[in-house]
């Protein structure tokens, strides 16, 4: 594993915590950015967070299956895991998945897209998951990550690295939208 491609794929990864705390903290600006021409063609802001979204969750799939065939020796389907860590994985992956569902259930397309910074009223919710979590679909994510990489790497020694920058970026994504 080299050094600079754990930095590459990580500075990758941070462009979509880096967007969305820009939209968090300076809503404003975001909105003046979604006003220009080119962008405003998207649509509204949230249709815009909303193609963001998609956008990073493409990048975000591309630089962990490229990981994983990299550093797999160009397999994909993992061929040293335990049935304890297979199983582990999948039950990470489908709580992380219920959680990021029920997240979308239960504040639409404008509560999960931060409506609520761009200018939509967005009630406040206080249903599962919001009632076990504080941030239930970064917990989501981060579990369904975790889970991808206990199946696809372990017990390969990089097995845990991007699942702890994505639990860093996560956790601080989190921190600055207090």
């Amino acid at each position: 594993m080299s050094l600079w491609a754990l930095l590459g794929v990580a500075a990758l990864l941070s462009l979509e915590r880096l967007c969305y705390v820009w939209i968090w903290r300076a809503p404003e600006a975001f909105r003046a950015w979604c006003d220009r021409p080119a962008v405003a063609c998207i649509g509204k802001p949230v249709d815009v967070v909303q193609k963001l979204f998609y956008g990073f969750k493409v990048i975000q799939g591309a630089v962990f299956v490229g990981w994983c065939y990299v550093y797999g020796q160009g397999a994909l389907w993992p061929l040293s895991g335990s049935a304890w860590s297979l199983g582990l994985g999948g039950t990470l992956v489908v709580a992380g998945q219920i959680l990021n569902v029920s997240v979308l259930y239960r504040l639409g397309k404008v509560g999960v897209f931060y409506g609520n910074k761009l200018g939509y009223e967005t009630p406040w919710c206080r249903a599962f998951p919001f009632s076990l979590l504080k941030h239930p679909q970064y917990v989501g994510t981060v579990l369904s990550i975790w889970g991808f990489f206990l199946l696809m790497r372990f017990p390969h020694d990089d097995w845990y690295l991007l699942p702890t920058v994505e639990t860093v970026y996560y956790a601080l994504g989190a921190y600055c939208e207090q």
